[in-house]
């Protein structure tokens, strides 16, 4: 009686094209076997996956049906062992599980009689060679990658914003996409603004059409990749290390390292987690009156138009009509207008402020390069202990990448402690013009402006009761202006004109008795 056997033919596309295999060449040798031996062919299965594990959809059937035709196939024939597995330990357990179905797994160029107890040696040899293989291959992979990174090329498939390019020479590196390049920015800009949540930029982003996963939306903002930095991992001795791409960032790395104080929570101000729309400015802010949770909010169908409120999920159920609130709270904010005509005054005590404070900045640039300076000793002593051979290369080193590194994020400071001189009083103004068209912020700014600005008035949240406007807390120069504008409007009597020399100093006791 004649045995019944199944042909497997695997080839991969790189085997396929590097040593010549190809699935019908295989076919031919094992039908040609099958017939010189007399040996059944019952199905041929033709796989096109590696064989570093038996999780192969066309092997997964195989098994399958050989369970369900237990003892009715003698023989699973392939060309050789590297054909059946290149993993020795998972071999030896798939040629278990085979004999129990009654199946002989066997290679037709490398036959062994696997119940002659010495050709298991030869198994053993014919399993490891190819699991060897494989795994220098992937280790001379690693070191090529690795060196690539270090030398500062991206290796791999180019993240959003990026696409993979290839010179005329052959050699690969990625470039910016500029539409994708300019939603990276767009995405950068508003979480280093703080005006909404990660989240709820995440969902404007893909409102301006973003074609990404949340969980790559966050590997994006913590990658370096945007800011002209790669990344090369920690292996063994090695310390992870950042090196200089080649190529061209995307991003200022000012910009991405204050992104990344945002998401470390270095810096704390208010950033809602709801997602808002034009008609619910307030939304995150907003705190329900009875219980002082968050309101949130929706729209109404009524007969003719859509009607927006602001409610409360929780069990009090309060809401208040969306216009009635913004109506409300625009009241409440042309309260702290600053008088325009004491638009003068207030430029007056700005500059002077102004003057004040650029003592402390040039305060802080002096202390940021006395460090740099001090680090910088330390760095060309420890260069010096080197070729003393006072200390070894790896402790120089540690300390060379420590000092190196706290060198650089000096410097960044450096650059973020600006002078504006030159340009104070354009701003100055610029700012008091916005100051007193503060009531129309809600209606003519963007939604993003709007918030802003909300934030930095009102750092806690606030409520209504009634039409009555509380807040726990508000900025500290807004109230100042807004006693300003009180006591101004008390006191019409006139003023001097040169608001320059007026002084804010208080007359000591003893020029003038004092009153009680």
């Amino acid at each position: 009686m004649s045995k019944i056997a199944d042909l497997y033919v695997r080839v991969s596309t790189d085997e396929q094209a590097e040593k010549g295999y190809s699935q019908r060449n295989q076919e031919e040798m094992l039908r040609k076997y099958c017939s010189i031996n007399a040996i059944q062919i019952r199905n041929v299965i033709y796989e096109d996956h590696s064989a570093k594990t038996f999780n192969r959809p066309q092997w997964k059937k195989l098994l399958l049906n050989l369970k369900k035709n237990k003892n009715k196939v003698d023989l699973v024939l392939f060309l050789k062992w590297d054909r059946f597995s290149r993993n020795a330990g998972d071999a030896y357990q798939m040629i278990n599980l085979l004999r129990k179905l009654g199946v002989e797994p066997q290679a037709i160029e490398q036959p062994l009689d696997l119940s002659v107890p010495e050709n298991k040696m030869m198994l053993a040899f014919y399993l490891a060679a190819p699991e060897v293989e494989n795994d220098r291959r992937a280790l001379n992979t690693f070191h090529g990658i690795r060196r690539a990174r270090k030398e500062g090329r991206y290796m791999g498939m180019a993240p959003f914003g990026f696409a993979n390019k290839v010179t005329e020479t052959g050699k690969k590196y990625i470039a910016p996409v500029p539409k994708d390049a300019a939603m990276v920015v767009w995405i950068f800009e508003q979480v280093a603004k703080e005006a909404f949540s990660t989240e709820s930029i995440y969902h404007l982003a893909k409102d301006r059409g973003l074609k990404m996963t949340k969980s790559n939306f966050w590997v994006m903002l913590r990658n370096p990749l945007y800011a002209g930095k790669i990344i090369v991992p920690k292996y063994k001795d090695e310390d992870e290390i950042w090196v200089e791409g080649q190529h061209e960032p995307i991003l200022s790395e000012g910009l991405f390292y204050r992104v990344q104080d945002v998401l470390d929570g270095k810096k704390r101000t208010y950033r809602p987690k709801a997602l808002t729309t034009e008609n619910f400015p307030l939304r995150g802010f907003f705190m329900c009156p009875q219980c002082g949770s968050k309101l949130t909010g929706s729209k109404c169908k009524g007969r003719h138009k859509h009607y927006y409120y602001y409610h409360c999920d929780k069990v009090c159920k309060y809401r208040i009509n969306s216009d009635l609130a913004n109506h409300l709270f625009t009241e409440q904010l042309n309260r702290f207008k600053p008088l325009p005509a004491v638009k003068k005054l207030y430029a007056a005590v700005l500059l002077e402020a102004y003057r004040e404070h650029t003592g402390f900045v040039s305060s802080e640039k002096r202390k940021a390069l006395d460090q740099i300076a001090e680090y910088e000793k330390k760095l060309s002593s420890a260069r010096n202990l080197l070729v003393t051979e006072k200390i070894d290369v790896d402790d120089y080193n540690l300390m060379k990448n420590e000092y190196s590194t706290i060198i650089q994020k000096l410097e960044r400071q450096l650059s973020e402690v600006g002078d504006d001189r030159g340009s104070i009083e354009q701003l100055m103004n610029k700012g008091i013009d916005n100051l007193l068209k503060l009531g129309e912020a809600l209606e003519k700014s963007s939604l993003t402006e709007a918030r802003d600005l909300i934030g930095l008035i009102y750092p806690e949240n606030f409520t209504f009761r009634g039409n009555d406007f509380q807040t726990a807390r508000v900025n500290e120069i807004v109230n100042c202006i807004y006693l300003v504008n009180k006591e101004l409007d008390v006191k019409k009597n006139g003023t001097k004109d040169d608001f320059y020399l007026l002084s804010r100093v208080v007359t000591s006791t003893g020029f003038k008795p004092v009153t009680f």
